[in-house]
């Protein structure tokens, strides 16, 4: 009998071990939900920066080309100057933009680069938009001066978003979403990074 209890013990201890060793720990599993939880997050997060990117890229388009046309590339050539109104309309259109990157949500690392770019580049927009607005009170060299000042910031602005748009288009094929070309027009020579030739919703890397 005592032979039999001896063999039963031994036979729930074994059990015992072999279920401990091969069950998944609860940290294991605990970090696993945390991880899944994480990557559908971030998957949303992704999908709704595309979105506000486009619709902000549609929105400051314009405002870009405006700049452009009133900031040539050569400083000796004159500039296209806007009216006024057209220049109030700038400056509400990038507030309002800024205002859109403003208390950003907390995702992984690459969602948050893409996203701080953008809302980099959108603010660089609005300090270029303000900075030819004050040119127009000026006068001679003065203004001259200021308004290359606003040029250069419009080409950092884009350039700035290219990184943005580069890293975004990254993170949505990471995330299973495809290519998602979402760049601002560049001029001619422009430093800015451009959009590759995969089509949009491509999974290729």
């Amino acid at each position: 009998m005592s032979l039999a209890i001896a063999f039963a013990l031994g036979a729930l201890v074994c059990g015992g071990l072999v279920f401990a060793v091969t069950r998944p720990a609860s940290t294991e599993q605990a970090a696993d939900s945390l991880r899944a939880q994480s990557a559908l997050r971030d998957r949303e997060q992704i999908e709704a920066l595309t979105e506000l990117a486009r619709a902000t890229r549609d929105r400051l388009a314009p405002v870009l080309d405006g700049l452009e046309r009133a900031l040539p590339a050569d400083p000796r050539a004159g500039g296209a100057a806007p009216a006024a109104a057209d220049v109030a309309r700038w400056r509400k259109a990038a507030a309002a933009a800024v205002e859109d990157f403003a208390d950003p949500p907390s995702g992984e690392t690459a969602t948050n680069v893409a996203r701080s770019s953008l809302a980099s580049a959108v603010r660089q927009i609005s300090t270029a938009v303000d900075t030819y607005a004050a040119s127009q009170a000026l006068t001679g060299s003065a203004r001259k001066t200021v308004m290359l000042l606003a040029g250069r910031q419009r080409a950092d602005a884009i350039f700035t978003w290219s990184v943005g748009a580069t890293a975004l288009d990254a993170v949505n094929v990471g995330a299973g979403h495809g290519h998602q070309h979402v760049f601002l027009p560049a001029s001619p020579g422009s430093e800015a990074l451009t959009a590759d030739p995969e089509p949009e919703g491509s999974q290729r890397p």
